[in-house]
């Protein structure tokens, strides 16, 4: 049976009894899909039956800009409860505060918050500024209240994750994260919440996000400077011009120089009509040099 808590005090209440074994963490922003769901099935298997599994459901204002679709995002707890109970997914709590229960006095609080640092301000960092600040705030005062042995998070978010890893090492907060793959649709299109503003021609279209990066990955033999290039002419055939296309190391998000050999991570970002989506690929780089030696 899954518990609801709104509150911190009913939060407590329902983690009251320690699980067996470990207890893990699964955060959302609602709107729920198969994307979600297999991430809390992630979650269940780490942790085992003996385990517990927590999701959290916050739309978590500090992440969104000014101009952005904060309050337009989508919002149906009953829906996103069902979608859990259908998945068979075997949650046992999910918390799903107000606003002004995770940050009393909003909007003037908290007036400390979380710095992303050098690795928040590039990519989506540049293009969304404060974004991680807002995310890793809310990611750290969710894990103080759950107190979870393990937090999941998808690696479509490839920035977000890193910034998360960076932030648990380096202020020593004792949790494990662990990274569950992308999902996708048939069509190849990474699953997302903001998919459901898309019409079909949009649909469409974004599809060649994923063709993008699948044809940089393909061109990775030929080194980095051709796994970019292939994947730039494939948006450009279907006319998306992308907030950013990067060839990067996965552990800095800065970019490969065209002699690199090696693991890579090619992240792409572009506006599909109004809705704006981000998707990546692990990519195994080739050093062309190294075919001349």
């Amino acid at each position: 049976m899954t518990l609801l808590a709104r509150t911190r005090t009913e939060l407590d209440a329902a983690l009251s009894t320690p699980p067996r074994g470990r207890r893990a963490v699964v955060m959302t922003m609602g709107a729920l899909h198969s994307g979600h769901t297999s991430l809390v099935r992630a979650a269940r298997e780490l942790v085992g039956p003996e385990g517990q599994v927590v999701v959290t459901i916050f739309v978590n204002p500090l992440q969104f800009g000014p101009h952005e679709d904060f309050a337009q995002y989508p919002r149906d707890l009953d829906a996103d409860l069902a979608t859990l109970a259908a998945s068979g997914s075997d949650v046992d709590v999910v918390l799903a505060p107000e606003v002004d229960e995770v940050y009393p006095g909003y909007p003037d609080g908290p007036l400390v918050r979380v710095s992303a640092g050098r690795l928040g301000q590039v990519l989506e960092g540049a293009v969304r500024p404060g974004h991680f600040d807002g995310v890793l705030t809310v990611v750290l005062k969710l894990l103080h209240l759950v107190q979870p042995d393990v937090a999941l998070f998808g690696e479509k978010d490839a920035q977000q994750l890193l910034l998360i890893r960076r932030m648990v090492a380096d202020l020593d907060v004792p949790v494990d994260v662990v990274g569950v793959p992308i999902a996708r649709a048939d069509d190849g299109v990474a699953l997302s919440s903001r998919n459901a503003y898309l019409s079909p021609a949009e649909r469409a279209s974004a599809r060649a996000l994923s063709a993008a990066l699948r044809a940089g990955a393909a061109a990775g033999v030929d080194g980095a400077d051709a796994v970019r290039d292939a994947a730039r002419a494939v948006l450009a055939e279907a006319y998306l011009t992308p907030d950013y296309l990067t060839l990067v190391d996965p552990t800095t998000v800065d970019e490969v120089p065209s002699d690199h050999g090696g693991p890579a991570l090619l992240l792409v970002a572009a506006r599909v009509g109004t809705t704006r989506l981000i998707d990546n690929m692990a990519v195994q780089v080739t050093d062309p040099g190294e075919t001349h030696r």
